[in-house]
């Protein structure tokens, strides 16, 4: 807002005002304090130096200016120093989209990793080095396009959205991928280790794994990997819109270019996301250690493939040796049972024909002893009633107790000492209760 200045005259005192009878004093003055007075400060420098070596104003004005040009080059010591390309110092001002802004400001070595006292010292050297006035002073013309493009660089690089913006599409900080050609001859892992670092300033994700040697391990590989194939951008490409025009009445217009810009953004924002995935793909095809640890892990499997088709195989094996032993065992026990089924045959055959014998004795002995008669022929109803005695009796014994009576009767001569034999085994029968009382009675 511009500032008004209005004049304020002191008023004019009457003609009849006289000092010696109007003027009236209304304090008295301080006693004077004797002080002494040095000349020291700039100003009196400045005018001790020109009285010095004879300069007039303007002459002292541009060396001054010349030695602070001096003294902010001695104070940088290099560090924003570079060369300075002539065709740059012709840039037209008007295409500043088209500027490098690290570049104007000879701070191309460090781009988006400089700092903001680096940009503001690297300003103050170039305005003291290019300003219109300095130039006007050396005879120069008084061309002040450069200036205007330092002055733009040092708006941009300044303001955070902007700087991002420009970063976000600044060709100077990218990092060409090496050729197959050149990483055949060695050094993979140096060669590609730059080109990310450069591609990770656009992560949201922040530290961003390194791509790592010949001795990261596979977890590291895998962490690095899988990172950037789910590479999270925040680049953006707004710096290269066409600029919307500030015109309220032609809006349509307005909103045209606006569209235009948003569909180039997201052509822009897929073609860099294919880019860099084929990045990452090339970098993948010749990472040795992903031949490597896929041989690794290929072994791996074969080991276990052969460990548990050894296994599979051991398995069958004692199955198969299980089955033969089991039908062995069974075999031996059939053969066990055949046997034994033979033995217990035989064992019964001889158990019936030993009772069909001892069954013989006991009727032989009956008939041999004159069916227990001492004298006398027995009648045919005497033979009946002791053989049917004989038979009942040698039903209600079992063979054990068969073979008992014919032993007993086999040394026995004489009737009456075979109905001995004959009472005794009745008396028995007849008390394990085998045979009631009064029966066979022709035997006792």
């Amino acid at each position: 807002m511009a500032s008004a200045h209005v004049s304020l005259p002191l008023p004019v005192l009457p003609e009849s005002w006289a000092g010696e009878k109007d003027f009236k004093a209304v304090g008295l003055l301080s006693a004077a304090t004797p002080r002494n007075i040095e000349p020291v400060g700039p100003h009196f420098l400045a005018h001790a130096r020109r009285k010095r070596h004879h300069r007039t104003f303007s002459e002292d004005e541009r060396i001054q200016a010349q030695e602070n040009v001096k003294r902010v080059e001695d104070d940088d010591g290099g560090e924003i120093s570079e060369p300075e390309d002539p065709l740059m110092l012709q840039r037209d001002a008007k295409d500043w989209k088209g500027q490098d802004h690290y570049a104007v400001l000879g701070l191309s070595k460090y781009r988006y990793r400089a700092t903001e006292d680096q940009i503001k010292r690297a300003h103050r050297k170039k305005v003291l080095r290019h300003h219109p006035d300095k130039k006007a002073a050396a005879g120069n013309t008084e061309d002040d396009s450069f200036f205007k493009c330092i002055q733009k660089a040092t708006e941009v690089l300044l303001d955070p959205v902007k700087r991002r913006q420009f970063d976000s599409v600044d060709p100077g900080a990218d990092v060409e991928p090496p050729t197959k050609k050149q990483t055949q001859k060695g050094g993979f892992y140096k060669l590609w280790n730059p080109v990310f670092e450069a591609e990770g300033r656009f992560s949201k994700v922040q530290p961003v794994p390194r791509l790592g040697d010949e001795k990261s391990t596979k977890e590291e590989v895998e962490v690095f990997y899988n990172f950037w194939y789910n590479f999270d951008s925040w680049r953006s490409f707004e710096y290269q819109d066409e600029d919307v025009p500030d015109d309220n009445e032609n809006r349509d217009q307005k909103r045209h270019v606006e569209r235009k810009n948003n569909n180039a953004r997201r052509k822009k924002k897929t073609e860099d996301t294919a880019r860099l995935r084929n990045l990452v793909d090339e970098c993948l095809a010749g990472d040795e250690r992903i031949k490597k640890f896929r041989t690794e892990e290929r072994a791996s499997k074969n080991k276990k493939r052969l460990e548990k088709e050894a296994a599979e195989k051991k398995a069958k094996e004692d199955q198969e040796r299980a089955k033969l032993e089991e039908e062995r065992v069974k075999k031996e026990k059939e053969e066990v049972e055949k046997a034994g089924k033979v033995e217990g045959k035989k064992a019964k055959e001889a158990a019936k024909n030993a009772a069909k014998k001892n069954k013989r004795v006991l009727k032989s002995s009956v008939k041999d002893a004159n069916y227990l008669m001492s004298e006398g022929t027995p009648s045919a109803s005497h033979i009946d009633g002791i053989l049917n005695d004989v038979d009942l009796v040698m039903g209600k014994v079992d063979n054990e107790e068969l073979a008992s009576i014919a032993a007993k009767l086999g040394d026995k001569k004489g009737a009456n000492a075979v109905k001995e034999v004959w009472q005794e085994e009745v008396k028995r029968l007849v008390g394990v209760g085998k045979l009631k009382e009064g029966e066979a009675k022709s035997l006792t």
